[in-house]
């Protein structure tokens, strides 16, 4: 059985690992997003030894994800300082010399739920994850959604919740989804982390809404046959209710299906991965990428 490397590449931290071509992880660290010379050493040092077949890497964006573009595998147009139009993947194989995928972290946690998690057995999956950012990844008969780029979902526009004076926090947009919702922007809002606000405050309905808001566009646009929320924002166990009422309403019966008339809590859900989920991406994205080698 291969070994295989995974690495989920975020704005915050860097999750390297190894495993198994069945999804097992072996082993993993975690470490934090610094400069790409220094992140991408303990990177390389991680490696070092290893003996995997593949590696998938799940990054932070925007990226460029498409193979016959020149500057396939870069970091783009980032916010983050210093890996604005940064070649990641070329740095990888500089040091790496084994196939390698490169995609969107959200869409390689989207493979990992639709190969081993809460979306096995669909045709069709979009995964979401509202954290220190927002973003999507979609799936759509069996393939990651690409386009012109990739999808970025944080930052579509969301209608302002009445009560809800805060300007927003994107650098690009403002008030845009990622602006209203993402983890920075409630800790903003309300001069609290997330973690630290009651189950009762105010922040979780304003959030449920503009999340909710999100899912109603993505169901109309995308038809996805299941939806998985990560990231950890979605841990308060409050939330889950709150959008699924709030789905339903805004929806109004007009997308008439069992699936959100009757089984919401099935339709829209937590990932079964866990923490796991993208760095057991990174493995599916690995094995795909051996396979296609």
């Amino acid at each position: 059985m291969s070994i295989l490397g995974a690495i989920e590449a975020g704005g915050t931290k860097f999750v390297c690992g190894i495993g198994t071509n069945d999804g097992k992880v072996l082993d993993r660290i975690s470490f934090p997003t610094t400069t790409p010379e220094e992140t991408i050493g303990r990177v390389f040092d991680y490696f070092d030894g290893k003996d995997i077949a593949a590696l998938g890497v799940g990054s932070f964006g925007p990226i460029d994800p498409k193979k016959n573009s020149p500057t396939y595998g870069y970091v783009t147009s980032t916010p983050k300082p210093h890996w604005g139009h940064y070649n990641f993947l070329g740095a990888l194989q500089e040091r790496i010399s084994v196939p390698i995928g490169f995609d969107t972290d959200v869409n390689v946690a989207a493979l990992g739920e639709w190969t081993w998690g809460a979306a096995q057995g669909y045709d069709s999956c979009m995964y979401i994850t509202v954290g220190t950012g927002i973003g999507a990844g979609i799936i759509v008969e069996g393939r990651l959604l690409h386009g012109l780029s990739h999808p970025e979902m944080g930052h579509i526009l969301v209608r302002r919740h009445p009560d809800d004076k805060y300007e927003g926090k994107c650098p690009y947009h403002r008030d845009c989804l990622e602006g209203v919702a993402a983890g920075p922007a409630i800790e903003q809002r309300w001069g609290k982390k997330g973690f630290e606000l009651g189950l009762d405050h105010p922040a979780w309905e304003m959030e449920a809404d503009y999340l909710a808001q999100a899912l109603m566009n993505s169901i109309l646009m995308l038809s996805p046959e299941i939806i998985v929320m990560g990231g950890g924002v979605m841990k308060q166990e409050q939330m889950f209710p709150l959008i699924h009422t709030k789905v339903q309403h805004l929806l109004n019966g007009y997308v008439h299906h069992a699936a959100i008339l009757e089984r919401i809590d099935q339709y829209i859900v937590p990932p079964k991965l866990g923490d796991n989920a993208g760095l057991c991406g990174g493995l599916a994205l690995a094995r795909q990428t051996l396979l296609e080698q």
